[in-house]
């Protein structure tokens, strides 16, 4: 039992609770572990493109297409930690590995991505400041229905149906997403950032095309990019499903935004 005046029973309900987690190592680093991680990630996403140009003309590749979305999926999993700090202690090195692995690994745009997922997180699922409940196809509240007209209208009727179909289109969207964050010219290492997006698109669109033909090499698109949305979006949509939307009007302190 703490005594009074300890940490227990000082400071708000999140001080007690961050001291909590952080006495029982749960923020800990785990160096050994990411390191094993990240190469093992590398060698076998390596090994898929060496498998898919060993493959070459052949049906097979659309098995070597499922096979890629799961590592690319993985990669955007260590893109996500890394933005989190997770893996290095200092800012550098998480986004130079974020640089790699996002822009010229799999095409999301880092600075981006991290950008809006820290807004995120800082007001999860608040109509006025979570970029990711605004309305843009899906609605997220009752009123964002209302208030929505054209295709978010038409969607928002049926989307429990369209939820899976439009995931096959989540990997395009954030690679869009990426690139028209990088036109702006205010944009954080937007050259370095270019370049190594368009970098991952040369060596991906020119290697799927130099070596299946046309016809293939679209359906191995179709399903690598759709599967790697739909394997995105079934792991990140669950942790969010079924809470409440915020508005201006709710007050809560950051624990319970949390």
């Amino acid at each position: 039992m703490a005594s009074p005046g300890t940490i227990d029973t000082r400071g708000s309900d999140f001080a007690r609770l961050a001291h909590r987690i952080t006495e029982a190592g749960l923020l800990d680093r785990r160096p050994v572990y990411y390191a094993v991680r990240m190469t093992i990630a590398a060698l076998v996403y390596l090994g898929c493109w060496a498998l898919f140009a060993w493959v070459g003309d052949s049906w097979l590749q659309l098995l070597v297409a499922v096979l890629m979305a799961v590592v690319f999926t993985q990669l955007g999993f260590l893109a996500h930690d890394l933005g989190h700090r997770q893996v290095f202690r200092t800012r550098r090195p998480s986004d130079i590995a974020g640089l790699i692995i996002g822009n010229f690994g799999v095409g999301l745009g880092w600075g981006w991505w991290n950008t809006k997922h820290n807004r995120h997180h800082a007001n999860p699922n608040h109509e006025d400041h979570d970029p990711d409940v605004s309305p843009a196809v899906i609605v997220w509240s009752q009123e964002q229905a209302a208030n929505s007209n054209g295709l978010p209208r038409f969607i928002a009727k049926y989307q429990a149906f369209w939820f899976f179909p439009l995931l096959t289109l989540e990997a395009w969207h954030l690679h869009i997403a990426s690139f028209k964050a990088l036109l702006n010219p205010a944009a954080k290492r937007r050259r370095l950032e270019l370049t190594l997006l368009v970098t991952h698109f040369v060596l991906y669109f020119g290697l799927i095309f130099t070596i299946l033909p046309f016809g293939k090499a679209l359906l191995f698109l179709l399903v690598h990019q759709g599967l790697f949305g739909l394997y995105l979006g079934c792991t990140f949509a669950p942790n969010h499903k079924g809470m409440p939307v915020l508005t201006k009007e709710d007050k809560l302190d950051f624990l319970r935004k949390q």
